[in-house]
């Protein structure tokens, strides 16, 4: 039986609906991901390393070498490499003063880090623990023993600055420094990647879902 002009008309409205939709969240998402503001001024660089003032010195960290970052800034994202030996002996709670494993704080400080870390564009590009020793290395100090590592999305270095300064961040910090024996991290641009990047998956999903309701659409219509 043929299908009346008036369901064909709403049938056509609804794919643009559900198109629009998909678009729509889409847009949302890059607004979300990507960053918009441009480098850093000059201004704002001043006032955050005033606001980290006594911040370095207590981990043994250079001012001069994060000024130097924050003034190459061009506005793109970057991934934070970071090497990280847990304290796998037992420390004491700062908030329950009871003796635990220092890497249980360690992971209590990723549980408030990570909230920050999404609100401010990032996430995790890969984390994964160490199974082995240095099997290629010269020139460089002895393996202290890592743990873990982890390779973590930066919207911006703006961004950064954000999230270092954040109350919740701070909040969770001295249980970093009691979960943490030793690290380093350092700033890195992708140069070549064979994993999909955010931006596609999420337009990969969106369309699969919205082809998906069309097609929902079309067999009931039928």
């Amino acid at each position: 039986m043929p299908r009346p002009p008036s369901q064909k008309a709403t049938d056509g409205m609804s794919v643009w609906i559900i198109w629009g939709a998909a678009l729509l969240a889409y847009a949302v998402f890059r607004l979300w991901y990507d960053s918009w503001s441009g480098p850093l001024k000059p201004a704002e660089i001043d006032a955050f390393l005033s606001q980290m003032a006594g911040r370095f010195e207590g981990t043994g960290n250079s001012p001069d070498v994060m000024r130097a970052f924050l003034e190459t800034d061009d506005g793109r994202e970057f991934v934070m490499l970071n090497l990280v030996k847990a304290q796998m002996e037992q420390v004491e709670d700062p908030k329950t003063g009871q003796r635990v494993q220092g890497f249980e704080l360690l992971k209590r400080y990723s549980k408030r880090f990570m909230p920050v870390l999404f609100r401010n564009g990032g996430h995790p590009g890969m984390v994964g623990r160490k199974v082995g020793g240095y099997v290629d290395a010269w020139n460089t100090e002895a393996d202290p023993g890592w743990t873990i590592f982890g390779l973590m999305r930066y919207r911006s270095r703006r961004d950064m600055m954000k999230l270092v300064m954040d109350p919740a961040f701070m909040e969770g910090h001295p249980d970093k420094l009691l979960g943490t024996l030793a690290t380093f991290s350092f700033p890195t641009q992708r140069v070549v990647s064979f994993y999909v990047s955010p931006r596609v998956t999420v337009a990969l999903v969106l369309a699969l879902l919205a082809a998906l309701a069309h097609i929902a659409l079309l067999t009931c219509g039928a």
